[in-house]
């Protein structure tokens, strides 16, 4: 009988200073404050065109196909399809913490490859949309 409760207080003992630990940890973790989260950031066109104004570098980045650069695009962008990002942008953006401004056509494959950017740890990506929004010049050929 005594060892049956003395089994018993083990067992309680022990679920009390896991519980406790675990506490502890949570306790932790909530004092620890988290590290900042770049998040995705959409401007429009104008916001697009007065960051270029105000900035002398920035990477002005497209992500169409290379047919559809060629049709239309903006002076001076680099063209990096939606489907190339992963792979090329660590050797052609070098620089994570450059200012890149990501376009494409209707603004639905430049949010993912600006997504796709920060993920890559880039830290001053902003998506304007389409080019079908852009009511600054463009360039063709």
């Amino acid at each position: 009988m005594n060892r049956k409760i003395l089994i018993m207080l083990m067992a309680v003992s022990l679920c009390f200073i896991y519980g406790c630990g675990t506490n502890n940890s949570l306790e932790t973790s909530i004092d620890t404050p988290a590290p900042e989260t770049i998040t995705y950031q959409k401007i429009s066109a104008e916001q697009a065109k007065n960051m270029m104004n105000e900035n002398e570098e920035y990477i002005l980045l497209d992500v169409r196909t290379d047919e559809e650069f060629s049709e239309k695009r903006i002076a001076d962008a680099i063209l990096i399809p939606d489907y190339e990002v992963a792979d090329r942008a660590e050797t052609e953006l070098a620089n994570k913490d450059a200012l890149i401004l990501v376009y494409c056509r209707s603004g639905r494959r430049s949010e993912i490859a600006a997504k796709e950017l920060l993920e890559l740890g880039y830290t001053n990506v902003f998506d304007f949309g389409g080019i079908i929004d852009w009511p600054y010049d463009t360039i063709s050929g």
